[in-house]
């Protein structure tokens, strides 16, 4: 059970305070009753144990010390001290008077057990010290009293002088008896501490139990509101603050689902419409396509006036061809369909196959060792590879140069330009969706999506595109530079993709 408290405790910090929180009020409240309950116990225990032989002594010193003859013997101090002994009040007398002016001698109950040295010489000085006698003090000489230790063991010492010169007597009693029951009240008092406080450390456990196990239960569906369980609900018993508490966690979630709920419809009607409209669009593109080509063909034979016109809609068309394509692959990505088709593909060839296919073999430096055999999608690559050159290209000019080097199970290419390189404000929107750079110039050859496409590609293979700034020798940007990022282990691709038996297509479950 204590090791099961335990194991609660390091698991839950809350609890640990609130366990601490009761230890230590009752802590305080039992030690704050126990010491004022022995103060006063203690105070009530001697100061009865006190007056009682003080009195007594106080009695005995009128009775029988008063009878005494002026300059009484040493026989007659010891007699009347063994006679003070011997009542109930338990103490050790000792009388001291004198034999001639300046010989004091000395009658004590039991000379082994008390003399007078073991009277304080403060207490004598008090004793002997006569008062003037006045309406406030009819007395010249008072009992005094005061408590010492001997061995260990306490002491009430008491005295008093007779009035008219008779000898002085001193009590001596032992305080053992009282010590002992003091002792045994403290540890009575330390053990119910100790039971108070390991009662408020149950109390608190059962305390935190109750408060904490609608907290848990609140954590719990908070964790899979947030995993996407938008139908999780509480459970409301109750009109306390967490009864509130959970009826406003119902609340926000209700609204959550709802709002989630809208969203998700938007978007799905806004990713048909592009879908439905770049669909539509392809027909009357192919049809413009095989004109515009026609066009092409026959611009060498056209009217000078026309030619230019003819040029613009040729290039406008290759354009929203390409816009529209994108378009439609995005959309893929965004409706989760898109596939991948792997293939053991040579790095190096593909790079090669990509430059030479868009006659970009004179702008473009290649450094690549054969042999690199990586599982990939090779149109996938293709087109992240087009894109990241040809927005080199485009943007820092020639010479491109491409490296690919393997490093800690990666595949890693990167493609540098010499061109200014990218702005710092802008190198966090590089793979933004019709992003553009200049806002004075929205309009240009580009769609604004190929390095978002690039980066959705290779991101479903398990990859990661990054764009930074080259920094020369001195200290100034010498290009742009993107790293692409594949796993050279296919099987590092994310589980929601299968391999078809008997080919080497991946599909997205």
């Amino acid at each position: 059970m204590s090791r099961g408290i335990l194991a609660r405790l390091r698991l839950s910090s809350l609890r640990l305070r609130l366990v601490v929180v009761f230890a230590l009020v009752a802590l305080t409240a039992a030690v704050a009753a126990s010491g004022i309950a022995y103060w006063l116990n203690r105070e009530a225990v001697l100061t009865r144990t006190q007056d009682g032989a003080l009195n007594d002594f106080r009695q005995e010193m009128q009775n029988r010390v008063a009878t005494l003859p002026l300059r009484p013997g040493q026989e007659d101090l010891r007699r009347t001290a063994e006679q003070m002994a011997s009542g109930s009040a338990d103490y050790q007398v000792l009388l001291l008077g004198e034999r001639d002016e300046g010989k004091p001698i000395v009658g004590a109950s039991d000379p082994d057990d008390f003399t007078l040295a073991d009277v304080p010489v403060s207490l004598r000085q008090a004793v002997d010290t006569r008062r003037p006698v006045t309406d406030a003090n009819p007395y010249p000489y008072h009992l005094f009293w005061q408590r010492t230790e001997r061995g260990g063991t306490p002491y009430l010492v008491g005295g008093t002088r007779i009035e008219g010169g008779g000898p002085a007597g001193y009590m001596f009693k032992s305080l053992a008896a009282e010590k002992a029951d003091l002792n045994s009240l403290a540890w009575s008092l330390g053990i119910a501490t100790a039971l108070a406080v390991a009662g408020s450390v149950l109390l608190a456990q059962v305390a935190a139990t109750t408060v904490l196990r609608p907290v848990h239960r609140l954590g719990e569906a908070a964790r899979q509101l947030g995993e996407g369980k938008l139908d999780t609900r509480l459970r409301v018993t109750g009109e306390d603050e967490l009864a509130d508490l959970s009826r406003t966690f119902n609340g926000a979630a209700e609204s959550l689902q709802k709002k989630v709920a809208d969203m998700s419809a938007r978007e799905e009607s806004s990713r048909r419409f592009v879908a439905d409209m770049s669909h539509e669009l392809r027909t009357p593109l192919t049809a413009l396509t095989a004109v515009t080509e026609v066009l092409e063909d026959e611009q060498d034979a056209l009217d000078p006036m026309i030619a230019p016109a003819v040029a613009l809609v040729v290039s406008e068309t290759r354009r929203l061809n390409d816009l529209v394509e994108n378009l439609m692959e995005v959309t893929r990505f965004d409706a989760g369909t898109a596939r991948l088709v792997l293939d053991d593909v040579d790095i190096a060839d593909q790079i090669t196959a990509c430059v030479d296919a868009r006659a970009w073999l004179d702008a473009v430096e290649l450094d690549a060792e054969r042999g690199i055999v990586v599982p990939l999608d090779p149109r996938r690559l293709d087109v992240i590879l087009a894109n990241l050159i040809g927005n080199a290209l485009k943007h820092g000019g020639s010479p491109v140069r491409v490296s690919v080097r393997t490093e800690d199970g990666e595949l890693v290419i990167a493609v540098r330009d010499h061109g200014p390189g990218i702005p710092e404000e802008v190198l966090p929107h590089v793979f933004d969706r019709f992003y553009k750079a200049s806002a004075s110039r929205p309009r240009s050859d580009g769609s604004g999506l190929g390095l978002s496409i690039a980066m959705e590609n290779a991101l479903i293979h398990g990859g990661s595109i990054t764009a930074s700034n080259s920094v020369g020798e001195d200290g100034e940007v010498d290009g742009a530079v993107f790293v692409l990022r594949l796993p050279l282990d296919a099987s590092g691709i994310t589980s929601e993709v299968k391999t078809r038996s008997g080919r080497g297509e991946v599909e997205e479950a």
